[in-house]
């Protein structure tokens, strides 16, 4: 049975993401992102849950940061999990009678409109999680009355659901990915995600017109691309890029071997099956025959057959 850390504790939207990804693991609680993965590395577990993006708020920062650091990881599967948040109670508590609100700082945002239509007198109070806060307003004397958390988290720490999705937008989604120590990678599936980290050679005009067009020549289409300060000063950023394809297709690998020609260091982080399961559409000349006759096309070339 292997042993999957996840961002803790008990209760999180991780949680309930890692219960679907790997149903069978063990589950070990982690106080944050950089612990996780950091149980993933050590070898304390065997791999690691976190999340990567949220269609509200966009990059989780400290998985992009951590993933770009330290040693490798690579990621083996994602999940695309709709967030739907619901206004949790000890038991015998009416809504009316809420006068002080516990949850995440992101949570409050994404329910302002709830907040203000149903409990407008409320005082709100940010908490480390949405889990932590369901687990305070579980305590004996909690000096709150209610949390903002998953459902999941009611069900761990015995309070009751007074109103579910509550929620301002109702088609929120977070990405969530499954990573592990590098290994073989999962098979191509033709619908599939390649996820890199890539580091700058030097400052110059056009660097990152340089990256891209190692992607566009090739037919390679963009999902994501996040900048990152490396904190060696002012004005100094790694790319993060997701895009459509697997390592084994030509055209992914000719991207990559190119921006490993121009780039100060490239890390893959992993080739997985999309959880969408969107296929991409591989314009005429990008697809694996079109690079293998190219290349036959060469080799006679090169040997005076023309």
């Amino acid at each position: 049975m292997p042993k999957l850390a996840y961002l803790g504790p008990e209760g999180t939207f991780t949680e309930e993401a890692l219960r679907i990804l790997a149903p069978e693991a063990e589950r070990l609680p982690s106080p944050n992102v950089t612990a996780a993965l950091e149980a993933a590395r050590s070898g304390e577990a065997d791999g690691a849950v976190v999340p990567m993006e949220n269609s509200l708020e966009g990059a989780i920062t400290t998985t992009l940061d951590e993933l770009a650091r330290g040693e490798s990881l690579i990621i083996t599967a994602e999940l695309l999990l709709p967030v739907e948040f619901s206004l949790l109670a000890r038991p015998d508590t009416e809504i009316g009678h809420i006068k002080r609100v516990f949850s995440h700082p992101a949570a409050i945002t994404q329910c302002r409109n709830f907040i203000a239509r149903e409990l407008p007198d409320a005082v709100v109070v940010a908490a480390p999680s949405t889990a932590a806060a369901a687990q305070e307003v579980a305590l004996p004397g909690s000096p709150y009355d209610a949390a903002i958390a998953a459902r999941i988290a009611g069900e761990h720490y015995g309070l009751v659901e007074l109103a579910a999705k509550i929620g301002d937008r109702a088609d929120t989604v977070t990405r969530f990915v499954q990573v592990s120590r590098p290994g073989p990678l999962p098979e191509p599936t033709g619908a599939d995600r390649t996820s890199l980290v890539v580091f700058l050679a030097d400052d110059h005009p056009g660097a990152l017109l340089e990256m891209l067009t190692e992607f566009s020549v090739r037919g390679v289409n963009l999902s994501r691309i996040e900048s990152r300060p490396t904190g060696d000063g002012i004005g100094r950023y790694f790319f993060h890029f997701d895009f459509e394809g697997h390592v084994a297709d030509a055209r992914v690998g000719e991207a990559i071997s190119g921006l490993h020609r121009i780039s100060a260091e490239v890390r893959f982080l992993g080739s997985y099956p999309r959880a969408d399961g969107l296929f991409p559409q591989i314009k005429h000349g990008t697809n694996d025959g079109d690079f293998a006759e190219a290349a036959g096309w060469l080799g006679r070339i090169r040997t005076g057959q023309v």
